[in-house]
């Protein structure tokens, strides 16, 4: 067993990262949809490697391995310290924990937890006006944009506008609840939250924390623009529903 196991680590890994890239759109989880190529081309490399090593494994007789192991232990003797070798075979099996975790048990997508860790940063971006909307009876907005139209836009373009956004739900505190949405660059590590407040009849009886929900309603001006008196943006809701998670969840920059 001890001749394959780095050949069962590479497989291992390598098994992991095709199953969340090639096999599944899991990887949406952690990185946005432009590294996919590079998650495929890392996971076929290690299977590679992995197979390799299950090959030369295959040709190394009994009486080399019995060479090599004479080899170690003497090296072992004349360094003195033959006791942390002893465990280090033992120790690196350890390593396939984290690969049998991610090849069966994928961690889900961020959520509510990391939201309210995630302070927003708002007073840097300052007030101004913003590219005209697109026409529609209902306007299919994120939450990222309903949030900084609503906070910075001095033109006030949300204004008699009915909208429709899409995220998770948050609570705070006295009763109130959050669509919230992580926004991306590169990856789930520079992640950065933007949330919207929803009231009104509909909103009575907040989904659990974690449930993703689609908003439709209208803007409720809050505060002075540009200021902490304007967050987050409060949406007046006419309907809420029950939406699957999905397969993205992060908004982009």
């Amino acid at each position: 067993m001890r001749r394959y196991g780095s050949a069962v680590l590479l497989l291992l890994v390598g098994g992991a990262v095709l199953r969340i890239s090639l096999f599944s759109e899991l990887y949406l989880r952690y990185v946005q949809a432009a590294l996919r190529p590079y998650l495929v081309i890392s996971g076929a490399l290690l299977i590679l490697l992995g197979v390799v090593a299950v090959v030369r494994g295959m040709w190394r007789t009994p009486d080399h391995e019995e060479h090599e192991e004479h080899d170690e232990e003497e090296d072992e003797e004349e360094e003195g310290h033959s006791h942390s070798h002893s465990h280090g075979p033992r120790i690196a099996w350890l390593l396939t924990l984290p690969a049998l975790a991610l090849l069966l048990f994928p961690p889900p997508a961020l959520g509510s937890y990391s939201a309210s860790r995630e302070e927003a940063q708002r007073a840097a971006q300052g007030v101004g006006t913003f590219p005209a909307l697109p026409a529609g009876k209902v306007l299919d907005i994120s939450v990222a944009q309903y949030s900084s139209r609503a906070i910075y836009d001095t033109a006030h373009s949300l204004k008699g506008r009915t909208l429709r956004m899409t995220g998770f739900v948050t609570h705070g505190d006295n009763g109130t609840w959050y669509v919230t949405r992580l926004l991306v660059t590169c990856c789930a590590a520079d992640a950065t939250t933007s949330k919207v407040e929803i009231r009104g009849d509909e909103a009575d009886g907040a989904p659990q924390t974690d449930t993703w929900v689609t908003v439709t309603g209208t803007w409720i001006p809050k505060g002075k623009l540009g200021t902490d008196g304007a967050w987050p943006p409060v949406l007046h809701a006419a309907d809420v529903k029950q939406v699957k998670q999905p397969a993205d969840p992060y908004e982009k920059r």
